[in-house]
């Protein structure tokens, strides 16, 4: 097979993932996991929503957390280089036949919400509220001692089509899988920060959220995690790990939140920013791929995702299947 060219000058410009905002049933119980024990920091507060930051990060929040009936994914955040660029995207997304509209968000600027060709709910932004930096703040550090947050992985039933949609936006494809019988891709990693993602997609029944994920300063964190889970009532919350995987070669950790919502512990990962990086391929049957170390993921990893408010999910077109845990 063979991927979507690159686009080094894409439409608009996307920096980086900048925050996701996620339905949960009980804002308390979400609290007390998201600051007490996953240890993101709380910068705001109301009735019905709480943002949160990682202890790198300057903006002001990463996070946001929404009471609802249901738990579901209400968008994904990306910050862009310029205000400019928000116009230039809902100009691109607009003669793609995509959703476009201009949405009022608590401490950002303007922002652009979109859908991909998939449906998934995108938020475009460039300003948001500064906030005074606690990065050498130690004691306030706690949990896994999250950074930042790093990427989203979500289930698509066409990831050759996802692929190529995203590379048209500037996303480059560092590592991927593919289906030797079909040639067609079960699994991509793309990048636009310069690590190994900002945005993957993996094959299954779509569009859901996979997990997202933060990153953490070194492994030794993801082992006080698991000690602190396992000793404050969190240890069913424990999915997968730790261990390191053989595609981006992350030191990892997959955990739950309250309402089911995959999270991924990450770390160590490796630089992508030149421009003719050359992408990494892996055989969909090798378990070194999910796993450096050769443990295969349990099946829930490939079976159980996040519902993106509003979507209906269908059967994904690829029905290859990776080596799965007994």
């Amino acid at each position: 097979m063979s991927l979507p060219p690159v686009v080094l000058d894409p439409p608009f410009n996307i920096l980086r993932i900048s925050h996701i905002e996620l339905n949960v049933t009980d804002l308390a119980k979400s609290k007390t996991f998201y600051c007490d024990t996953l240890g993101l920091a709380l910068t705001d507060e109301t009735d019905q929503r709480l943002y949160l930051r990682a202890m790198e990060e300057r903006s002001h929040h990463c996070v946001v957390l929404v009471q609802s009936d249901k738990a579901s994914v209400a968008a994904m955040g990306y910050r862009v280089w310029s205000e400019d660029d928000l116009d230039k995207a809902e100009t691109w997304f607009a003669s793609k036949g995509r959703d476009v509209s201009w949405v009022e968000r608590a401490h950002q600027g303007r922002t652009l919400r979109v859908a991909d060709n998939a449906g998934m709910p995108i938020e475009l932004h460039y300003e948001m509220e500064r906030l005074p930096t606690i990065h050498q703040q130690y004691a306030q550090y706690k949990g896994v001692k999250p950074l930042r947050i790093d990427h989203f992985n979500c289930f698509s039933t066409n990831v050759d089509e996802a692929t190529a949609f995203y590379h048209e936006m500037g996303f480059r494809t560092t590592e991927y899988t593919a289906d030797a019988e079909t040639g067609s891709l079960w699994a991509s990693w793309l990048h636009r920060k310069g690590g190994v993602h900002d945005q993957a997609f993996t094959n299954g029944y779509g569009p859901r959220l996979h997990h997202v994920a933060f990153w953490v300063p070194h492994p030794l964190a993801i082992l006080d995690l698991l000690d602190l889970m396992a000793t404050t009532g969190y240890v069913g919350n424990i999915e997968r790990g730790p261990g390191r995987h053989g595609i981006s070669n992350a030191f990892f950790l997959y955990i739950r939140d309250p309402d089911n919502h995959r999270i991924e512990i990450y770390c160590s990962d490796y630089q992508t920013i030149d421009p003719d990086h050359e992408p990494i391929h892996w055989d969909l049957k090798d378990p070194q791929r999910q796993t450096l170390w050769g443990a295969p993921a349990p099946r829930s990893w490939f079976e159980e995702g996040s519902v993106f408010e509003g979507l209906e999910v269908s059967e994904p077109s690829l029905k290859a299947q990776p080596i799965v845990a007994p």
